[in-house]
């Protein structure tokens, strides 16, 4: 995408391609701008062109530049914060409204792909999240307590089952999840534009926004070569915002994480690994994930980017952690590599933004876009026709709000990566 192998790797490859977007080149009015070809805004522009109002999405890049087109692909409820701490930072109504939305995210994604018939390698038997260790072990009981008191449909695994589910003794247990899931990302992105368009959305590519204001009691949203007037705008711009809502970006602390894709493993090798395809990720502070695609690629990831001297560290630690946890696998090399950088807020949980009257947006998904952005567009576009009254929304309205040396610990993250991985960090 736009040039760069190491942008969307894989996905880039293996993805339908998206509809026509042409730029935006003249002054043209809306009922809704959307700012961003992500899914937040994507799901925006699918459930308000449904409703029959005319929206415009404008996109700087590509559908799917962002997060949307270079995840992991895991389709997870909630987020990285333990259940009940979503009431503790939110409150009662709030946090458990939240947890409520983001807990049945996953149904919304599956349910939009079957009614779409978005072909994007969805797989429905759950993620694995898996223990490291006795401390690992000792978290995802007291995950699988919280969320299980909620009625959701996790169960704890022991080691045995862990094993026989993934293939391999690397872990203690894992948590299964069987609201979870795994997609391509990027054609699941795709797949929602082409539904957006097919409703009646306007999409524009290579649109840059670089102004925003008002004229004659309307909302206006200006790019390089042409305008939109609209009566209301949707920011879903998120952790890669730039242009007048950049805050949004500076509110985030950007943590890099990269995936390297092997070639498609035999058919002894994919009976004996993931067999049943559940997406997975450990317990570690510097986490690594791994799942397969339908072809039978292996697609394993970590915290770090794939630049400079990273390169060749997390590329060699890659194989070394591959050999560790699936020995069958001999000597591994690399088809696709690929990184991006996840937007962490401070207490991991997302953001709601009023930017002005009637300038709206989610942000802040902490590496949990895929269903957290499909269930935040939809949520919006039902706040505008006025089907969700603001005190329904399940987060109140905050001041975007940088954090304390932010630019720091973004180095901190990449450099701290590195160091871990050159120095061999073991299970």
């Amino acid at each position: 995408m736009l040039n760069d192998p190491r942008s969307h790797g894989l996905w880039e490859k293996t993805a339908p391609p998206p509809p026509p977007a042409p730029r935006l080149e003249e002054g043209v009015s809306a009922d809704v701008v959307i700012v961003g070809g992500g899914y937040t805004g994507l799901s925006a522009a699918l459930h308000l062109a449904q409703a029959g109002v005319d929206v415009r999405l404008l996109e700087a890049a590509e559908i799917g530049f962002g997060g949307a087109g270079r995840n992991v692909g895991l389709i997870n409820a909630g987020m990285w914060v333990m259940p009940d701490d979503f009431p503790k930072e939110l409150g009662p109504v709030y946090g458990e409204k939240l947890l409520d939305l983001l807990g049945n995210g996953p149904y919304l994604v599956r349910e939009l792909i079957e009614k779409h018939g978005i072909a994007c390698e969805l797989e429905k038997n759950g993620t694995l999240h898996c223990a490291v260790g006795p401390g690992g072990m000792k978290e995802l009981e007291e995950r699988a307590r919280q969320w299980q008191k909620r009625g959701a449909p996790v169960t704890l695994l022991d080691r045995a089952e862990t094993e026989r589910r993934i293939g391999t003794r690397a872990y203690a247990g894992s948590l299964l999840d069987m609201r979870a899931g795994t997609l391509q990302p990027l054609a699941y992105a795709r797949g929602l534009a082409h539904a957006a368009v097919k409703a009646g959305a306007k999409l524009h590519t290579g649109s840059a926004v670089t102004g925003a204001g008002e004229a004659n009691g309307r909302k206006v949203v200006k790019t390089a070569e042409g305008e939109v007037s609209a009566d209301w705008i949707i920011v879903a711009t998120d952790a890669y915002s730039t242009g007048p809502w950049e805050t949004v970006r500076r509110e985030q602390v950007h943590l890099p994480y990269f995936n390297l894709a092997t070639a498609p493993l035999g058919d002894n090798l994919r009976r004996s690994i993931l067999p049943s395809r559940e997406g997975c990720w450990d317990t570690r502070e510097i986490l690594s994930s791994f799942r397969m695609d339908q072809a039978g690629r292996l697609i394993f990831g970590s915290v770090g980017a794939l630049r400079g001297t990273g390169t060749a560290i997390h590329k060699a630690w890659s194989r070394r952690s591959l050999r560790r946890i699936f020995p069958q696998l001999g000597g591994v090399e690399f088809e696709a590599e690929w990184y991006g950088k996840i937007g962490m807020t401070d207490n991991a949980l997302p953001r709601l933004h009023r930017f002005g009257r009637k300038v709206i947006g989610f942000s802040g998904y902490n590496g949990r876009g895929i269903a957290p952005g499909t269930s935040f567009g939809k949520l919006l576009a039902r706040h505008i026709l006025g089907h969700v009254a603001e005190a329904d929304l399940p987060l109140p309205f905050t001041e975007p709000k940088e954090p304390g040396l932010r630019a720091l610990k973004e180095a901190y993250y990449e450099a701290g990566a590195q160091f871990a991985h050159f120095a061999g960090e073991r299970f």
